[in-house]
């Protein structure tokens, strides 16, 4: 009996400077039907390198986190979408699971799946960083993004399945490059605290970094992760502490809550 052909997928990517994630990123979604890639005028030989996969390269200027992945998104040629970062890569056990679903009679409208960290060379198992689960794999006429920057989130709107294969993230290449990215993350968070009428309160520049450190070293077992553990449990209390001070001093310099 001859076999229906299963439903086409799309697989989206947002760029800027990722020469050296972009290879390994692509290469482990070649079974894609359809590879569609935003790229914020990289300086590097990112898109040169995508050009080995794709010819549907974007150049644009940087729109944003949630304009960039609704754009992106919209350009895609087939129904169902997966939604990748440049640092991430597509484990061969989630591979196979997504190319063994039937999207053409599933009932849901997206798929969440666990996302794994790679840190100072090392398996993230623990310290709130595993499962992560994230939303990737969605119909983008049912589906749109939403969230605040930075963190972008697809929305559903109706039933969400759940795949068990791992998407792997080597998320920071050194400790630099992960206290810039909690310092620009944080900074972009704060503004949009702001914008949205939020104020920092007293708790939220004391309790809240405390909270942080003690629920991913302790209750979220950051501590069987070693060294690794401890200083994620660190940075990420650190880069709390950064966004309700940086609302703050916006609150000051602004005077939107003047005292």
């Amino acid at each position: 009996m001859k076999m229906a052909p299963r439903a086409k997928i799309t697989v989206t990517v947002r760029t800027f400077n990722e020469e050296r994630n972009i290879r390994e990123c692509l290469e482990s979604v070649a079974w894609a039907d359809e590879i569609a890639l935003v790229d914020a005028e990289s300086t590097d030989g990112t898109v040169a390198i995508a050009r080995e996969f794709t010819e549907r390269i974007i150049v644009r200027p940087w729109a944003g986190h949630i304009p960039t992945s609704q754009f992106i998104t919209d350009q895609a040629r087939n129904l169902w979408v997966m939604s990748m970062d440049a640092d991430e890569r597509v484990s061969k056990d989630l591979r196979d699971e997504i190319l063994a679903l039937d999207l053409d009679s599933t009932p849901h409208d997206a798929y969440e799946m666990p996302r794994r960290h790679w840190f100072m060379k090392r398996r993230i198992d623990h310290s709130a960083w595993y499962p992560d689960r994230k939303i990737r794999l969605f119909r983008r006429d049912r589906c749109s993004w939403g969230g605040y920057a930075p963190h972008d989130k697809v929305q559903v709107p109706g039933s969400l399945g759940r795949l068990r294969g791992d998407l792997h993230h080597f998320i920071y290449r050194d400790l630099s490059h992960f206290a810039a990215t909690k310092n620009s993350y944080s900074t972009l968070t704060a503004i949009d605290h702001f914008r949205s009428g939020r104020r920092a309160l007293v708790s939220d520049l004391t309790l809240r970094p405390l909270y942080a450190f003690l629920y991913r070293y302790l209750v979220r077992l950051g501590f069987l992760d070693g060294l690794p553990g401890f200083v994620i449990a660190v940075m990420e209390s650190h880069g709390v502490f950064m966004k309700y001070a940086k609302l703050r001093e916006l609150e000051r310099r602004l005077g939107r809550f003047a005292e």
